[in-house]
Formats: structure tokens, sequence, C-alpha cells
């Protein structure tokens, strides 16, 4: 699945003075049944699930960390981080790894989803603001409705899913081994095979880790 973020994170840089005009491309995913999307210049890959190891004393929306070819990467469960039930892991369960900024450093968070959609470009006529009543979902955590036809995806903006003082709190559980308890860096798993991969329904790509 890495090569097609990367694809169309090239695409989106290329066509950057379009972009501002037609609209911009979002990763859409799913999580409890609901389309979610989020703007593919924060998405930096889409990895195969695997357990986070716990960290203790971390918000119940934490699932833990996980080693990424030697990063040490905090783990969020978007289901639980919208009032909702966790998230059960199934064949299609994918976590993805966002850059998400803070205090001026860029910092690596994985959410899990209950599958990746596609890649799919939204323009700006097509986003409705976020409805102000009747949503499932804190609006502030919603940056706009896409219109797909007679539905809509439900684009987040991700620095809102997290505030600023959450943003600290993951980015200090993935400052490394040497922050954690003994035990729990000893049992950081090694990264997966870099061979596996997953297909992205709709898309007729796949992304790598």
């Amino acid at each position: 699945m890495g090569a097609l973020v990367s694809r169309a994170r090239q695409r989106a840089a290329q066509a950057a003075e379009q972009v501002v005009v037609q609209g911009q491309q979002y990763l859409t995913f799913t999580v409890t049944g609901e389309l979610f999307g989020i703007a593919i210049a924060s998405i930096k890959e889409i990895i195969e699930y695997r357990a986070p190891t716990d960290v203790p004393m971390m918000p119940g929306y934490m699932r833990g960390i996980i080693n990424l070819r030697g990063r040490v990467v905090p783990v969020i469960d978007l289901a639980v981080r919208f009032g909702r039930a966790r998230t059960e892991e199934t064949r299609r369960t994918c976590i993805v790894i966002l850059e998400v900024e803070q205090q001026g450093e860029q910092h690596d968070i994985g959410v899990v989803v209950d599958a990746v959609s596609a890649v799919l470009e939204i323009a700006d006529a097509d986003i409705e603001p976020a409805p102000s009543f009747g949503a499932k979902l804190r609006t502030d955590f919603i940056n706009g409705m896409g219109k797909l036809g007679e539905k809509f995806v439900i684009l987040l903006d991700i620095g809102k899913v997290l505030s600023v003082e959450e943003l600290s709190l993951l980015a200090a559980a993935g400052e490394g081994p040497a922050a954690l308890p003994g035990a729990q860096s000893a049992r950081l798993e090694a990264p997966s095979a870099q061979g596996a991969r997953l297909a992205a329904p709709g898309t007729g790509g796949t992304v790598a880790p």
C-alpha cells in the first residue's frame, strides 16, 4: 500500500497549484461502518495490523506502541477516540501512519481503522461544512463533509482529533525505548516481513509497509 500513497502524494505535490482550485486528495477508510477521509498530505504509510505493546497510564483510546523499522510509534484506536466500541481486528484491519506536527516538530502516530478504501480527489465545491447538530461525531473533529454521489465521506481534522496535550502525551510515548520501562521496550516486536502487502479495495493497487 506504500506505493499507492507515495504516488498519490507525488501527484498532489506536482499539482499543488491546481489543488488549490480543484480540491485535495484524501485517503478514505472505514471505522465502525462509517466512511472517513484524511488529506493525503498527512498520510505517511499504511501497514498491516500488528498488536501494539501496552504502555501503562495512557488514555483508553491508545492501543500502545509499535516498532516501525526501529522507530517507536504510538497507536490509537479511532473508534474508541470517537466514543465507540473498541475496533475488532479482522483480516482487513490496518494501521494508518500519520505525520502530525506538534510544537514545530513532526511526529508519527498510527491510527487503527477497520479497512482502507481508496485514495479519492474531492473538489472544494463538493465539500460541505460540518453539520452543527445531529452528527454522531464531535463537530470540531470534522473538516467537512465530502460529497461522493449520493453519499458523504467525513473529512477529519487530525489536529483536532488529538489535542495539543494529547499529542504531547503520545509524542512522549514515541520518544523511544529509553522512555519506556525495560520490560515494555524489551517486548517490542520486530517489524513484520517487508514483503507483507495489503490490497486497497477499489484502488487497483497495493500499499506496501
